[in-house]
C-alpha cells in the first residue's frame, strides 16, 4: 500500500520551472533513494513534498492531498524533513533541539521522547546541555535525524545526510539510518550522492536528470545496471 503518492505535473520556484512530470509512490514502511546530478532537481523533490515550493499536481499522503498546505501543516501530517546543512539551532542546546522537534506534542511525550533518542544516541546523552553548534558533524547530523524522529513522522525525508562526513562517519550513519527504519516502521524518500550506500539500504531507486525521472526500479536491479554504475558507483 502507498503511503506517499507523488505525481507532479511541473514545480519550481516562482516562474523557474525545475521538475516535469514527476510521478512515483513510497510504500508504507518503503526506502527510496532518488539518484541524480547535482541541479538534476533532487532537492527540489522533497522541498516540494514539503510544501516549500510551487507545484501544479498531486501529492498524497494516505489519500490526504497535500498540495495547497503550509509546509506546518505537511509536517502535522506525519512527514519530517531533514535537509542540506542539518538545520539544528545552533544556540539552542541538544535536548532543546529535541524538544522542538516535538513542539507539537505533549510536553510530557516530548519530554519521553527526547530521553528515548538520547539513550538510543549516547554521544548526544552525553552532550546533552551543549549547544548544538559545538558538535562534531556527525553529531549534528545524529541530532538532526533524531529531531525529525520526534514528530513521530510517517515519512522521513532526507536530503544529502552523508554531506561533509569523513567516510567512517558516512557508513556508520547508514547503519543506523537502516536500524532506525526498521524500527519504527517509519517510510524513508532519501536524497543522496553516496549511490553506493544509498542503495545498499533503499527498497526503491530512481534517477532524476534535468528534472526528469529518467530511470526507476528495485534498488537491486539499479545497483547493477551498467548505466547506473558508471554514473553514480564509480565502476
Amino acid at each position: 500500500m502507498s503511503l506517499l503518492s507523488v505525481d507532479i505535473a511541473a514545480a519550481g520556484y516562482g516562474p523557474a520551472t525545475v521538475l516535469r512530470d514527476i510521478a512515483f509512490d513510497v510504500p508504507a514502511g518503503g526506502r527510496t533513494v532518488i539518484l541524480g546530478a547535482n541541479g538534476a532537481g533532487k532537492t527540489t523533490v522533497l522541498r516540494t513534498i514539503s510544501g516549500l515550493c510551487d507545484v501544479t499536481g498531486s501529492i498524497r499522503l494516505g489519500g490526504d492531498e497535500l498540495v495547497g498546505l503550509p509546509p506546518y501543516r505537511v509536517a502535522a501530517a506525519g512527514i519530517a524533513h531533514v535537509p542540506q546543512g542539518r538545520g539544528t539551532f545552533g544556540d539552542l542546546t541538544v535536548r532543546e533541539n529535541l524538544l522542538v522537534g516535538g513542539a507539537t506534542r505533549p510536553h510530557r511525550t516530548a519530554a519521553m521522547d527526547a530521553d528515548r533518542w538520547m539513550d538510543r544516541f549516547p554521544r548526544l546523552a552525553e552532550r546533552s546541555g551543549r549547544p548544538a553548534s559545538g558538535l562534531s558533524g556527525g553529531e549534528q547530523q545524529l541530532l538532526a535525524i533524531a529531531r525529525a524522529l520526534m514528530s513521530a513522522p510517517r515519512l522521513l525525508l532526507l536530503d544529502e545526510p552523508s554531506l561533509g562526513l569523513a567516510p567512517k562517519i558516512t557508513t556508520d550513519l547508514f547503519a543506523t539510518l537502516d536500524e532506525l527504519c526498521a524500527e519504527t516502521g517509519t517510510a524513508m524518500l532519501l536524497v543522496e550522492q553516496n549511490a553506493q550506500l544509498a542503495l545498499g539500504i533503499a527498497d526503491h531507486a530512481l534517477v532524476i536528470e534535468s528534472g526528469r525521472i529518467t530511470m526507476r526500479g528495485p534498488a537491486t536491479e539499479l545497483r547493477d545496471n551498467d548505466d547506473v554504475r558508471r554514473a553514480y558507483l564509480g565502476v
